[in-house]
This record gives C-alpha cells, structure tokens and sequence, in this order.
C-alpha cells in the first residue's frame, strides 16, 4: 500500500449508503438528526470499505478515535460541510479539512498564541493553523496518549510553509512531527500518516 492514501470526497446518495452500511450503522445514523450528518457518518464508512473490503469492521477506541481489524492499518477522519476525508496508513495517522472561506478569528484566538500566529502573513494561515492543531490533537489520540490536551498550550505549531505544503508542530512538548497540507475545491486539507 502506498503511504498515505487520502480520499477526499462529497457524500454521495444517503440510500446508496444505507444499502452498503451494516444493521448497527443504519440504527446509529437513524439518531442523528440532521440528513447531512447521516451523510457524513455513512460515508467515510463506505470509503473504508470500499478501500479495505466490504467485511472490514470499524470500531471506537475509548478516546473516540475510529479503528479497523485490519492488521497495521490506522484510519483517520475528517469531515466539513461539503466534504469528507479519510487517511489510510500502516503508520499511526490523522487527518482534518476545513473550507478556506470559514472565518477562524474566534477558533484561532482561543487556541493559538501570538508566536504561532505570527509564523505566516498567508491568507490562509489561520486554517493552516487550526487545521495542524486539530490534526495534530487527533493524532495523539492515534498515538494513545492519555492525558487532557489544552489546543492552546499543549499543541505548538512551529513552522507554516505554504511553499513545501509543509506545516512542524509538537505535542505536550514531544518531538516534531511534520505534517502536510493541501488544497482541493476551496479546502485546506492537513495530515500526517
């Protein structure tokens, strides 16, 4: 397998997706409310399997964070108004998508400092920003930490580079971790994997 696969895709028919789902994801979907986060809960299940096979089980680990029986696979997912995106790795992974056109200035504010905030004068370097931090705090949950995470304090972000696509943070302090970043449809996409 090469290393990452990312999908990014628009949910497709929720019919279509309900026919491919299991007994128990039809009865999940059934309690959301709203068609669009069916949609979205159906559908990132229907591109694991369909990259996987259609008997691969997905389960939660306690922190929330999807898994496969799939021996070293790790899976990662995102997913915005428009759009859903999966990371398949052998290598634990993450991954987080956002539109460019959201305005970040409340997100940023709370969960940045004014260091981070000053790496790039980017347009778009306050979804690059909270894209990594989100990446960054589902990765550790990839990584099973167990320990409450602060975006603020325990996620730094220390280099933006638009140019490379190339975006380093750390967690709790830890060692670097390069993340990339890029664009599809008006979206900023931010994995590592």
């Amino acid at each position: 397998m090469l290393e990452p696969r990312i999908f990014i895709e628009k949910p497709v028919d929720e019919n279509e997706l309900l026919a491919a789902a299991t007994d128990a994801e039809r009865i999940t979907a059934a309690g959301f409310g709203s068609q669009r986060r069916r949609r979205e809960y159906l559908m990132w299940r229907h591109i694991v399997r369909r990259e996987l096979g259609a008997q691969t089980e997905i389960e939660y680990l306690p922190s929330g964070r999807p898994v496969v029986n799939h021996p070293d696979t790790y899976i990662g997912v995102s997913h915005d108004r428009d759009y859903v995106a999966v990371i398949i790795s052998q290598h634990p992974c993450a991954i987080d998508i956002e539109p460019l056109s959201r305005d970040f200035t409340r997100a940023v504010g709370r969960c940045t400092t004014e260091e981070e905030r000053s790496l790039s004068d980017d347009v778009r370097s306050e979804a690059a920003l909270w894209c990594a931090k989100e990446t960054l705090y589902k990765y550790i949950s990839a990584k099973e930490h167990n320990r409450t995470v602060d975006f603020a304090s325990d996620i730094c972000i220390k280099t933006v580079d638009f140019g490379r696509g190339i975006i380093v943070g750390s967690i709790c302090g830890g060692e670097d971790t390069e993340m990339r970043m890029l664009e599809y449809e008006g979206h900023l996409i931010v994995f590592v994997g």
